[in-house]
């Protein structure tokens, strides 16, 4: 029992580590580095502040990484309550790490072109829409990985609903985080002009998911002995 809740506490752990991670990359740094809207003032912006964009290359491998990790500790905590969806959940996380690593690649390289490290026949207007087209292939990717930030959540909430040592709302929860972040990322591709309007509507739903449950995991937990699930 003191192993299963260090492996929840560790679980915890890790998910507030990469939660952090997360907010780092995704509201502070676009807001030190991106003008919407103008691509003069982010190239410049980004120049200006380029060790700091750099960190957001850094920041956002560490939090994949963290992310694998995560996985496997999930994995370990709630492989005897169902091996199979245990696994499906490391394998809905693992086959997104190729392409985070591809966009990081993307990222350097737009830092390189607007800095005049390669293309350098290019006007400084034609290397700063090659960049900015590069960001927007990065932005439709992170779209299309919005997909799996959802799917590797739903065995996950089936997991914790099954456990018996997690309480089943918080099961519930997660299910709903993950349908959150599917919807909202078909909804981009399908219906882009509706995309800000779904995506406040389910914000409270990532909110109450993935933060109710590191918080249970970091600070409780477990709260009964595991029983034996298929």
């Amino acid at each position: 029992m003191n192993s299963i809740k260090k492996t929840a506490r560790l679980a915890g752990l890790l998910y507030l580590i990469w939660v952090i991670t997360g907010l780092y990359g995704i509201f502070f740094l676009p807001s030190q580095t991106i003008v919407k809207g103008d691509t003069a003032a982010t190239a410049n912006k980004i120049l200006a502040n380029e060790f700091l964009f750099r960190t957001g290359i850094t920041n956002d491998i560490i939090s994949t990484t963290i992310w694998v990790f995560i996985a496997l500790v999930i994995y370990r905590l709630f492989k005897q309550v169902n091996e199979r969806q245990a696994k499906l959940l490391v394998a809905l996380v693992i086959v997104q790490i190729p392409a985070v690593f591809f966009m990081e690649a993307l990222n350097i390289t737009s830092l390189m072109i607007l800095k005049g490290e390669v293309l350098k026949t290019f006007e400084i207007s034609q290397r700063q829409d090659l960049a900015m087209l590069f960001f927007k292939i990065n932005d439709y990717g992170s779209i299309v990985l919005e997909t799996f930030w959802g799917l590797w959540l739903l065995p996950f909430g089936q997991l914790v609903y099954k456990s018996m040592f997690i309480p089943r709302i918080l099961g519930v929860l997660l299910i709903l985080n993950g349908i959150a972040y599917i919807i909202p990322s078909f909804t981009s591709l399908l219906f882009p002009y509706y995309q800000t309007i779904v995506s406040q509507f389910a914000l409270p739903f990532w909110i109450l998911g993935e933060i109710s449950i590191m918080l249970w995991l970091l600070i409780k937990g477990v709260r009964t002995p595991p029983i034996e699930v298929s």
